[in-house]
C-alpha cells in the first residue's frame, strides 16, 4: 500500500499538506506515484535542496511564468516556486500565480499538490495567524504531524511556536507532549483543522511511526482523531532527496503502517424466517432478542455508525434496541432477497466511512474480538474485501472497503456480497471457533444455539 492508496486519492487531486514533520517528503514522494504530468507547488517557503526533488523547477514570479513554462512539462513532476528571498530560500506562489497554476491543471486534468504552510522541519507546530493557506479549490487536506514529538517537553527544539502550541494544547512550556495534547491541537479549529475548505477530505498524516511503541501510540491516537477527520494515516516517511533526478524514488521510502477510518456496521435482519416459522430474530439467548446481542457486538467493536435493516418487524426492532446508539432502517422491499437489505443499509451510511461489515441478524455468537480482527487487518492493507476463515471455510461477518460500494449497490435477488468474491482479492483472517458458524435457521440451529458454553 503506497500513500496514494492509503490516501484514497483519484487521478488528479486538488490537495494541500499542512502541518509539520515530513510535509515535504510527502509531497515529492506522493507526486510520483501518479502518471506524469504532475504539478507541484507552494504557498510557503521551500529550501532549495527541498527544490531539487522535482523533475522540473520554474520560478514563477509572474502568471506569464506559469504559461512559459507549460512546454517543459512532458512526462515529469514539475514545482513551481517564487523567487529567492534573501536568505536564499523559495519564496511561495502568490495568488495570482496560483490561479495560473491551477487553470494549468484543469486544462491538462493532472494531479495538482501543494504546501501550504511552513514549519522549519520540526515534528510538531501550531499555526500562525496567517497559515496554513489553503486554497478554497482544495478537495482534499493532509495535516501531518511527526510523533518523534511525543513524550519529549514542550519546547523550541520539537515543536514551531510553542507559546501558541501552549494555548491550543492546554499543557506548559516544558510539561511533557501527551497524545492528549497533540490530539487537542490536532482537532482544534484553530489547528489542526483551521482553514480547512468546506466540503474537502480532511486527514491526518501521523509521520515518523518508526517504532511499534510510536506505532501503538498513534493507533490510539487516531481513534479518537477520527472524531474531526476523515482519516487517519500511520507512517513512516523519509527524505528522498538525496536520490534527487531519480526517476524512480519514492515507494522504497515510505511505510505505510495502518490507515484508520470509521467502520460502519450493518446488521441485515429483514429476513422472513420462513423456515423458522417465527421470527427468530426475536426469540431469547442469554435474556436478550437473538438480533440485539448482534448489534451490540458491532457497538462493542467500535464500528460507527451501526445499522439495523428490517423487514416487517421495523416496530418491534426499533423497540428492542431504543436504548441503544443505532439506526435502525426499514427495507420495503426486503421480500426480494437479502440483496435489497444490503443495499438499503449502504444507502443510509454517510459518505466518510471506509468500508462496512455486514453481520447476518441470526448470527448472535460471534465475539466483538473477530470484528476488531477484521477492522484492523482492513486497516493495514485496505483490502477490497477482509472475511474470517474457520475451518477452511469463508464465516461472517464481511467487511467490504467502500470501494466496492457501488458494485453492491447494483446487486440484485436473494444474494449478499457472495459475487463479489470472484471479482476481488480477498484478505483472510484466520479464526478458530467454528461456533461462530452456525446460522439460526430451524428450530433445532436455535436449541444448538443454547448449548453453546458462554
Amino acid at each position: 500500500m503506497n500513500l496514494r492508496h492509503a490516501l484514497r486519492l483519484p487521478d488528479a487531486p486538488r490537495l494541500a499538506l499542512v502541518g509539520s514533520g515530513g510535509k515535504t517528503s510527502a509531497l515529492f514522494q506522493l507526486a510520483r506515484q501518479f502518471t506524469p504530468p504532475v504539478i507541484v507547488t507552494s504557498t510557503t517557503h521551500l529550501a532549495v535542496s527541498q527544490a531539487e526533488q522535482a523533475d522540473v523547477w520554474s520560478i514563477a514570479a509572474s502568471p506569464q511564468d506559469v504559461l512559459e513554462t507549460v512546454q517543459d512539462l512532458g512526462e515529469r513532476v514539475l514545482l513551481f516556486t517564487g523567487p529567492r528571498d534573501d536568505a536564499n530560500r523559495l519564496i511561495g506562489v502568490d495568488q495570482a500565480v496560483l490561479a495560473e497554476i491551477y487553470a494549468l491543471a484543469e486544462r491538462l486534468a493532472c494531479p495538482l499538490l501543494i504546501e501550504a504552510d511552513g514549519s522549519r522541519r520540526l515534528p510538531l507546530k501550531a499555526p500562525a495567524i496567517h497559515e496554513p493557506a489553503v486554497p478554497s479549490f482544495c478537495d482534499t487536506v493532509v495535516v501531518v504531524a511527526g510523533l518523534s514529538a511525543l513524550g519529549k517537553p514542550l519546547g523550541a527544539e520539537w515543536v514551531h511556536r510553542v507559546e501558541r502550541y501552549s494555548e491550543l494544547s492546554d499543557i506548559s512550556a516544558g510539561e511533557i507532549i501527551t497524545s492528549s495534547a497533540a490530539a487537542r491541537v490536532l482537532l482544534h479549529p484553530q489547528g489542526g483543522l483551521k482553514n480547512i475548505p468546506s466540503g474537502a477530505r480532511r486527514v491526518v498524516l501521523l509521520n515518523q511511526a518508526d517504532t511499534p511503541e510510536l506505532q501503538s501510540r498513534a493507533r490510539t491516537l487516531g481513534e479518537t482523531l477520527l472524531g474531526g477527520f476523515d482519516s487517519v494515516l500511520v507512517v513512516s516517511l523519509h527524505s528522498s532527496g538525496e536520490h534527487a533526478g531519480s526517476a524512480s524514488r519514492e515507494s522504497e521510502s515510505v511505510g505505510v503502517h495502518a490507515v484508520h477510518e470509521r467502520t460502519a456496521g450493518v446488521v441485515l435482519a429483514a429476513g422472513g424466517s420462513q423456515r423458522f416459522g417465527e421470527p427468530k430474530l426475536l426469540k431469547p439467548w442469554r435474556d436478550e432478542p437473538i438480533v440485539r446481542h448482534v448489534v451490540r457486538t458491532a457497538l462493542a467493536a467500535g464500528l460507527s455508525p451501526v445499522v439495523l435493516v428490517a423487514g416487517d418487524r421495523l416496530t418491534e426492532f426499533q423497540e428492542i434496541t431504543s436504548d441503544l446508539e443505532i439506526t435502525v432502517v426499514h427495507n420495503p422491499d426486503w421480500q426480494q432477497g437479502q440483496s435489497s437489505s444490503l443495499k438499503a443499509g449502504l444507502s443510509a451510511l454517510p459518505g466518510g466511512v471506509g468500508g462496512a461489515i455486514f453481520f447476518l441478524g441470526d448470527q448472535p455468537q460471534t465475539p466483538a474480538s473477530l470484528v476488531r480482527s477484521l477492522v484492523e487487518a482492513h486497516s493495514a492493507s485496505l483490502a477490497p474485501i477482509v472475511a474470517p476463515l474457520i475451518d477452511g471455510q469463508r464465516g461472517n461477518p464481511v467487511l467490504f472497503d467502500r470501494r466496492t460500494f457501488p458494485e453492491l449497490m447494483q446487486l440484485s435477488g436473494d444474494v449478499g456480497g457472495r459475487p463479489l468474491f470472484a471479482r476481488y482479492p480477498i484478505e483472510w483472517v484466520p479464526w478458530y471457533d467454528s461456533s461462530v458458524l452456525l446460522d439460526v435457521d430451524t428450530l433445532d440451529d436455535y436449541w444448538r444455539l443454547q448449548n453453546l458454553q458462554p
